[in-house]
């Protein structure tokens, strides 16, 4: 019984560090600049929900957390690092929570919705206070697209990964 729950726990390790790696990767590579906020779009929470999808909101919270970090860190935004850290962070572990509290179709949009809104709302903050109110809210209706696109990708590969994962959530 020990070492099938150690497979599972060293499955869902190698799987979260797959998904910070993907979304560092989907940051970098789907990419549009904003001049207007001295930010970007890209796709990085894509990874970051499919990881509160399936691993729960403690991972994806560290997912969202760590893959936030490590690309403003690699991408030369270093000044909103911390505030990705919070931003991603949370939109992970709010989704991945509501997921898990309501476990159907209602739940998963739910979290879907309340991690990208609080994503905005960290971010609108985060431009607020590194430049001026006014970049804050330029910003809002972008990083509401991304967050929309993340969590469209996400749920189109959730079930296809499900399946094929064989993941134990419990």
């Amino acid at each position: 019984m020990r070492i099938v729950k150690t497979q599972q726990t060293t499955k869902r390790l190698t799987l979260a560090a797959m998904l910070i790696a993907l979304s560092i990767v989907f940051g970098r590579v789907f990419l549009i600049p904003l001049p207007w906020t001295h930010g970007n779009v890209n796709l990085c929470d894509a990874p970051i929900f499919v990881g509160a999808m399936l691993l729960g909101p403690w991972y994806g919270g560290i997912i969202g957390g760590s893959a936030g970090l490590f690309l403003d860190l690699l991408s030369g935004f270093g000044q909103y690092a911390p505030f990705s850290f919070v931003a991603h962070g949370l939109e992970g572990l709010i989704a991945g929570w509501l997921m898990r509290w309501l476990p159907n179709r209602w739940g998963q949009l739910l979290g879907l919705i309340l991690g990208v809104a609080v994503m905005v709302v960290c971010y609108f903050f985060a431009d607020s206070i590194l430049y001026s109110w006014s970049t804050g809210a330029l910003g809002v209706i972008p990083n509401t697209l991304q967050g929309v696109v993340g969590a469209v990708v996400a749920v189109l590969f959730e079930r296809p990964l499900k399946r094929n994962l064989h993941l134990s959530l419990k």
